[in-house]
């Protein structure tokens, strides 16, 4: 009993703490950025593009200089950024990298970025680490161990982290607890605010059977620092039922961009992401796809204002 209570104490403090630094939605504009590809930085450089922000991959930029460094520095001092981690492994069954989670560190010091997240995944098991992002039960057992890596994360980089919606394609058996209760409950445990990836619904309701729209009406939309816009590829299972396989190589479908209007409608303007990282266009093609996503953002926020201005 004594060490459950220095636990939840613990967890209370921390959480008390991170509520001061936790994400505002000023960190970076309520404007749509993009994913940072080494493909785009002479144009992006060059030309000075009228875009809102740009987020990086954490694992890309873990050397200790470089072209990469080079290139990030010149974005950064022109560019709000965030940084989006992909190889933390939250939900493994043991523990964090303090390797990894000491570079991770590093980088969050190095840019000062306005936002920083991972995913709700795992990706290594003993001394092995795979190249994808794999899913986990939702129980009581994994809720314990990824509200523990949470709260170590948090207070190793002394910052709030939020944490990503993943995409699915299969359900497990032990799982006792529904994904959106489990969200909002790793975030209530940790002070970690969420991460929505619009697609990633579409991606995990299209292929669980889930309804997307209930999904959305339940999640805890204030506790939303960023929404991530992507692509997806479809494809069908083995009994011919839809597949929707998170690609990352396409521009948003317009199912995801009806979701992502009906997010905001519930929400409001976030900061949103346009993911672009297989098949990568180039950058007019890129930005031309930001500026679709921002038109969609642009109107909530301009409903917003006007909102506001009525109820002077």
């Amino acid at each position: 009993m004594a060490a459950l209570s220095d636990r939840l104490e613990k967890q209370a403090n921390a959480a008390m703490a991170l509520s001061q630094r936790s994400f505002s939605r000023d960190s970076v504009p309520t404007r749509v950025g993009v994913g940072l590809k080494p493909e785009h930085f002479d144009a992006i450089l060059e030309t000075r593009p009228d875009i809102g922000w740009f987020e990086v991959h954490a694992e890309n930029y873990m050397g200790a200089g470089g072209p990469p460094h080079r290139f990030l520095t010149a974005i950064r001092e022109r560019y709000p950024l965030s940084l989006h981690g992909v190889g933390l492994s939250i939900g493994a069954a043991r523990d964090l990298d303090g390797d990894h989670l000491a570079r991770l560190n590093a980088l969050n010091a190095r840019y000062e970025p306005g936002l920083f997240s991972e995913h709700l995944a795992w990706s290594t098991h003993d001394s092995v680490f795979l190249s994808d992002l794999l899913p986990i039960p939702y129980d009581d057992e994994s809720l314990a161990r990824v509200a523990d890596h949470i709260d170590q994360v948090q207070e190793t980089v002394g910052r709030q982290m939020l944490l990503e919606n993943p995409s699915t394609y299969v359900a497990f058996k032990e799982s006792s607890i529904g994904e959106v209760d489990f969200l909002a409950e790793v975030a209530r445990r940790t002070g970690c605010g969420l991460l929505l990836d619009v697609n990633n619904v579409h991606v995990s309701c299209t292929n669980q059977q889930w309804d997307a729209i209930d999904y959305l009406n339940r999640f805890p939309m204030d506790l939303v620092g960023e929404i991530h816009m992507a692509g997806y590829a479809p494809s069908q299972d083995d009994h011919g039922n839809p597949l929707l396989i998170d690609a990352h190589d396409r521009p948003a479908d317009p199912a995801v961009v009806d979701l992502y209007d009906h997010t905001l409608s519930l929400a409001g303007p976030i900061p949103t992401l346009v993911e672009w990282d297989n098949d990568v266009p180039d950058w007019p093609t890129l930005f031309t796809e930001a500026k679709r996503v921002e038109t969609v953002l642009s109107g909530h926020t301009k409903t917003e204002r006007v909102d506001a201005a009525l109820a002077v």
